[in-house]
């Protein structure tokens, strides 16, 4: 699970960078909390996206251990 944690920390740095970015910017006040708003909910959907790839992968991945395990398994006489 390295590439998730590593995804992870990725994310965090952006989201991170992007509200520092804007917080220095020289908007008004109800200008900056809009856009930290939006970034918020840019950043969340991105992070559900690749949760969702991360997940989708792990997944497949699993099902073809599973097979390689069951034909083995059934190679070898093993119930």
């Amino acid at each position: 699970m390295k590439t998730g944690k590593a995804l992870l920390g990725i994310l965090t740095g952006v989201a991170v960078g992007a509200a520092v970015g804007i917080l220095f910017a020289p908007d008004e006040g109800k200008k900056t909390r809009k856009k930290i708003r939006n970034k918020g909910r840019h950043l969340a959907d991105d992070i559900k996206y690749k949760y969702d790839d991360v997940v989708t992968s792990a997944s497949k991945k699993l099902d073809e251990i599973k097979a390689v395990a069951s034909k083995f398994a059934h190679q070898n006489g093993v119930k």
